[in-house]
Parts: C-alpha cells; sequence; structure tokens
C-alpha cells in the first residue's frame, strides 16, 4: 500500500531532517564568524564549507550564495514572528497581536540566531549589493505583515491605510530597537534583545498620543527661536 510509511522510516526521516537543520544551522554560524572577522567580501563559500567540514557542493545545497546566508538569517525570524502572528486569538487587537508575537517568538527562536541578527547589520554597510538585497527582503516582509493584519482585521489593505502604517511603524521599532543595541559596546544576548525590543514597543504608543516634550527654554523664547510644536 503506497502513502504509509513505517514508524523506522518516520525516525529516520526525522533524523535527516535534524541533520540537515544542524548543518545549515553550523554553516550559518561559520560564515558569520568568517564575515566578522575577515569580512564579507573577503571571505569565500570555500571557506565557510571547509571550516564546516563539509564540500563547497554541500553548502550550495543550503546556500545559493554568501548574500543568501546572511539574509536568511533575518528570513527565517521574520518566517518565525509571522508564524506567530498568524496563531494569536483574533479577539486580540492589532497591535496587541504583533507585540504578543514577539514574545511567543522569543520563546521559541534559537538565541545564537537572535543574536545573529545583530551580528549581520555591519556587513550592510560593507556590499552595497547585500544592502540593497536586505532592503528588497524588508519590503517584502512588510507586504507580508500588512497582508495578514489586514486578514486578520477583515479589511481591504488597499483600500484601508491602517494595516500598512501598522505593519511599518511596527517594523520602524523593531530596526530602531536594534540599531540602539548594536550601539552598545558589549555583545548583546537574545533576552537583552527581546527586552529591549519590548521596551521600544512600549514606549511606541504613548510616543505617538501623549505629550512627552520638553517646554522650551526662556533664553530660547527671549531669543525669538520658535518653541516645539504643541500636542493636541
Amino acid at each position: 500500500m503506497t502513502g504509509i510509511t513505517s514508524a523506522p522510516e518516520r525516525t529516520a526521516a526525522g533524523l535527516r531532517e535534524r541533520k540537515k537543520a544542524r548543518t545549515r544551522a553550523a554553516l550559518v554560524s561559520a560564515a558569520l564568524d568568517l564575515f566578522c572577522a575577515h569580512g564579507f567580501d573577503a571571505t569565500t563559500t570555500e571557506e565557510i564549507a571547509a571550516a564546516v567540514g563539509v564540500s563547497q557542493r554541500t553548502l550550495f545545497r543550503y546556500f545559493a550564495s554568501k548574500d543568501e546566508i546572511v539574509l536568511s538569517i533575518q528570513n527565517d525570524i521574520e518566517s518565525t514572528f509571522l508564524e506567530k502572528v498568524r496563531a494569536r486569538p483574533l479577539s486580540e487587537h492589532p497591535y496587541t497581536a504583533l507585540v504578543n508575537a514577539v514574545r511567543d517568538a522569543h520563546r521559541e527562536l534559537d538565541p545564537d540566531l537572535v543574536v545573529g541578527q545583530l551580528r549581520v547589520i555591519p556587513l550592510y554597510t560593507e556590499s552595497p549589493r547585500l544592502l540593497a538585497a536586505r532592503l528588497a527582503a524588508g519590503d517584502r516582509y512588510v507586504e507580508r505583515l500588512t497582508a495578514l493584519i489586514a486578514e486578520r482585521c477583515g479589511v481591504d489593505p488597499v483600500a484601508d491605510p491602517r494595516p500598512a502604517l501598522l505593519a511599518g511603524t511596527f517594523g520602524a521599532a523593531m530596526h530602531t530597537a536594534s540599531t540602539s543595541i548594536c550601539r552598545r559596546r558589549t555583545r548583546p544576548d537574545a533576552d537583552t534583545l527581546f527586552s529591549t525590543m519590548e521596551a521600544h514597543l512600549e514606549a511606541l504608543v504613548p510616543a505617538l498620543t501623549e505629550p512627552w516634550h520638553s517646554p522650551a527654554p526662556k533664553s530660547a523664547e527671549k531669543s525669538g527661536a520658535a518653541p516645539p510644536p504643541q500636542n493636541g
């Protein structure tokens, strides 16, 4: 009878998938180490494969290029996050669903993968080609998140700007959190990164809706300098 696999066959298939996942993760880790030590352009796929103890042909079974290795880190994180958004209860406000999905993703993602996204940020300034590819991938991610928010809320993302506004603003908050971490001298762990992300998300709504500017100094008023705009 076709279409039925035995328990030993399923076990063997599971072992193969886990081995493939370990090899893929090892290639990403080795590539990051080499990129950070020698530079993105100076590192070859041969060196990456050798660092893991596999052939270059094996590397190309997982990644078509060095660029794809770098881009895979953020892509994996974003795919996991989108899955968590999709799994959130439809009764949640869309922004609340995004915040809770970040927490859900934190519990599932490999900490090394999470920290890896910070390690690749300097590489984008080194390679214009890589930066262009990442920007294009980021646009596609925002489009996917926009469509998902619109689907959850039952609105047309073409006619209703709110899904795109929420997706773009959320993405900006995540980017700001990541860049603020990169400015620190110490290398953060995954918990630190996620706590920073949550702090930025908690600050986002008050920053948009509540007064938070400082009053203009009296010296500026006397000199004729324009005061900051008043909220409300």
